[in-house]
């Protein structure tokens, strides 16, 4: 079996309402105005942000285009580009869960929307290269989920029946757009739950 891991959410911490409540106190002085300011900063992750993760438009447009749109100072976000690799925080439950699914005999991979240089970043930093044999970063196949460009990317690399993929991602569309697919598509809540899932299915122990 191949078990295929989402980052942001899954295997590293991306929550954008404590996020930006942290890096922009002045604006989000709780996670109630930060989740406001999210919705718009990031806009569900299409249009800019979308683009930025797409590997379409580097740092310096999207901080420019953010501006642009909202009307923000680039300087404030620039502070919210800038701080994102520190939210990027391995999660250990999730690397838990990596590494039985590993001592299971499974092989494991990761299907990733990952602006490039946060991408640079998780790689300088972490060992990927011993938590999974192989993956996907959207930003450098210029394709994101939930579009079916990536998850046939992914089919291709992993040359298995796609009943064959295990996928834990945090976003319903995402994992929806997996299913429709045909592979065995987990929405990812915490580690435990998703432990707990994969223990019920017979996929660790």
């Amino acid at each position: 079996m191949r078990v295929v891991f989402d980052f942001g959410g899954v295997l590293f911490r991306w929550h954008p309402p404590s996020f930006l409540a942290r890096v922009w106190p002045q604006r989000c002085p709780d996670e109630a105005a930060g989740a406001v300011a999210a919705r718009e900063f990031f806009t569900q992750y299409a249009g800019d942000w979308g683009a930025f993760d797409q590997g379409l438009i580097g740092p310096e447009e999207v901080i420019h285009r953010i501006a642009a749109r909202t009307g923000w100072p680039e300087a404030d976000v620039r502070a919210v580009v800038d701080a994102v690799p520190s939210e990027l925080q391995a999660v250990a439950g999730t690397v838990a869960l990596i590494e039985a699914a590993q001592a299971a005999g499974h092989r494991t991979h990761y299907l990733s929307n990952m602006p490039g240089i946060y991408a640079d970043h998780l790689e300088r930093q972490y060992p990927l290269d011993r938590w999974f044999e192989s993956g996907i970063f959207s930003s450098r196949v210029k394709h994101s989920k939930p579009g079916a460009e990536i998850f046939s990317l992914m089919e291709a690399q992993l040359a298995v029946p796609p009943e064959d993929i295990v996928f834990l991602d945090d976003h319903p569309d995402n994992i929806e757009a997996a299913a429709a697919r045909g592979w065995q598509a987990i929405l990812f809540t915490t580690p435990e739950a998703a432990s707990a899932t994969l223990r019920e299915r017979g996929l660790i122990r």
